[in-house]
């Protein structure tokens, strides 16, 4: 997967968490435990694709070799 469709991905788990999080705030508590599972797995995704995005991130970093003439 390209870095940019990883920031996609990225980005719309990061709208979910944030959709569910508000959820969890207003909700009532026997309604709260089903919630707060899939927030849970919500935020497992979004580590899980940072992960992915700063590993592309760093092995797409080229170590730049330069030939010094004297």
């Amino acid at each position: 997967m390209s870095i940019k469709l990883l920031a996609i991905e990225l980005y719309r788990a990061q709208q979910e968490v944030a959709g569910l999080e508000a959820q969890c705030a207003v909700s009532a508590l026997p309604s709260n435990v089903k919630l707060l599972d899939e927030l849970r797995q919500a935020r497992a995704e979004l580590q899980l694709l940072r992960k992915m995005l700063d590993s592309k991130k760093e092995s797409s970093i080229v170590p730049v070799r330069r030939n010094f003439t004297d």
